[in-house]
């Protein structure tokens, strides 16, 4: 049997290109995936017994032998699958081959009486260089050429001030979540993901991408397929992509996934402009990691029946804040968080008769990203305190005083996302300036007064 097999190996391996298996030959070698490791372990115990100078049980060396060739033929069923094999693959094939072949050598060599040679027990070494190399290869084919690769920093991996789409976004994209099963030693769907011009020729179906319309390419509406759904990709078992991702490839490929498109050829209205701006933010936690440390004794100290403290997320130092209006408020509760006001991120001061002292500690809390002072008694006087709140991204400020004045604060926050200011005195007109000059920013001015009024005259519940 073992050189039967032994010839069989050698001979698929000789006559490869003129080899075609028939369908159930081809889905035997599916299992080569499930039986490798059982050889593997099987030998290297086999060895170590030899190297150690221990009686190796012959049924041992039987099984070790036989189940290892086995295994390469299945190897090589399973990678006649592959249309074109890489690099990779080869290298794994042949280096399979070579351990199962080696090992039948040292079973023949046993035979004769000289398994304790010591041109044997060198073969047994090199058996064991060989079983590593075929293993690594092996890894990189199943989970990509940087399987093993050390850590880098992420701060290399930061996208650069004006990035080809393509590139430095798309790319790395497709890198992080696809590549590793449509490279040329993974062909999945005979498609390969590691170029422009191999996205453009497309897999079996052909229209993997097809520029400028995003739902006739095969690539998106697989990953806008239900996850419980057989065709998904990335397929179970695997993550799949954030919104985020998805909506980036979508308009890349709207705009005629082109790979010479950089950001600034975008105007900031255009939603790609956005989503890869907001690609290029840096984490939050990150970011957060620069906060001063606070202790929860300090937080403890602070807090009160009115006032809730609580660290955002894990051990960090960012905190949210939220007051509630007590019968006896005192401004000296707000203006008392002056020791930490560089680790508020989020404050919620909503209802409260605040005034000049709290917004005062309000402007030197610069890491602040969520503010909320709805239904307060703020002015268009101050919103001058905010001015220097550069991370702040969302503000509610509805049913409040501020007029027209107050817009040219907002106009300048460049990382404002959100703005919510119904019940205002805000004009129409300056509110339309707003939102011409600032296309980034979602701006909630509630419901139209005319259709609230019509709703109001024909509703049998009344609107507050």
């Amino acid at each position: 049997m073992v050189f039967g097999l032994s010839v069989f190996l050698i001979f698929c391996l000789v006559f490869d290109l003129y080899i075609a298996l028939p369908a159930l030959v081809g889905w035997i070698g599916h299992w080569h995936p499930l039986v490798v490791h059982f050889p593997i372990v099987l030998l290297l115990l086999a060895i170590f017994l030899g190297l150690t100078g221990k009686p190796i049980p012959r049924d041992l060396l039987n099984i070790a032998v036989i189940s290892g060739l086995l295994t390469a033929i299945l190897g090589f069923f399973l990678g006649k699958e592959t249309a074109v094999q890489g690099d990779l693959l080869f290298w794994h094939q042949w280096l399979g081959a070579a351990v199962a072949l080696l090992a039948a050598l040292w079973y023949w060599l046993a035979g004769l009486g000289l398994g304790r040679k010591l041109y044997v027990k060198g073969l047994q070494v090199v058996l064991i260089g060989m079983v590593a190399f075929a293993g690594h290869f092996g890894g990189m084919v199943t989970h990509g050429s940087d399987f093993l690769a050390l850590p880098t920093d992420p701060k290399l991996e930061k996208i650069p001030e004006n990035p080809l789409i393509y590139q430095d976004v798309v790319g790395r994209i497709l890198e992080h979540n696809c590549v590793s099963c449509h490279n040329p030693n993974k062909r999945k769907g005979a498609l390969l993901m590691t170029g422009l011009p191999a996205l453009l020729k497309g897999g079996e179906t052909g229209n993997t991408l097809v520029p400028g319309d995003p739902t006739k390419s095969e690539m998106i509406k697989r990953l806008r397929l239900p996850e419980n759904d057989e065709g998904h990709m990335p397929p179970d078992g695997k993550k799949p992509l954030g919104d985020d991702d998805i909506r980036i490839l979508e308009r890349w490929i709207s705009l005629g996934a082109s790979d010479t498109l950089r950001l600034d050829h975008l105007t900031s209205g255009e939603p790609l402009w956005g989503l890869v701006k907001g690609k290029m933010q840096p984490d939050a936690s990150e970011h957060w990691a620069t906060l001063p440390v606070v202790a929860d004794s300090t937080l403890q100290r602070l807090s009160s029946d009115y006032m809730t403290i609580e660290r955002i997320a894990g051990n960090t130092n960012a905190l949210s804040i939220d007051v509630f209006l007590s019968p006896t408020y005192q401004p000296k509760d707000i203006v008392s968080l002056e020791s930490i006001a560089q680790n508020i991120v989020e404050l919620d001061l909503s209802g409260l008769p605040i005034g000049s002292g709290e917004m005062v500690l309000i402007g030197a809390c610069n890491n602040l990203e969520w503010l909320e002072l709805d239904r307060t008694t703020v002015t268009d006087m101050d919103m001058e305190n905010l001015k220097n709140l550069s991370n702040l991204r969302l503000l509610k400020i509805f049913d409040t005083g501020i007029g027209d004045k107050s817009l040219t604060v907002f106009k300048h926050m460049e990382n404002l996302k959100s703005l919510y200011l119904w019940g205002t005195e805000v004009s129409g007109t300056a509110l339309e300036a707003l939102s011409s000059e600032r296309p980034d920013l979602m701006i909630d001015n509630g419901i139209d007064k005319e259709i609230k009024a019509f709703f109001v005259t024909r509703d049998t519940i009344p609107i507050k």
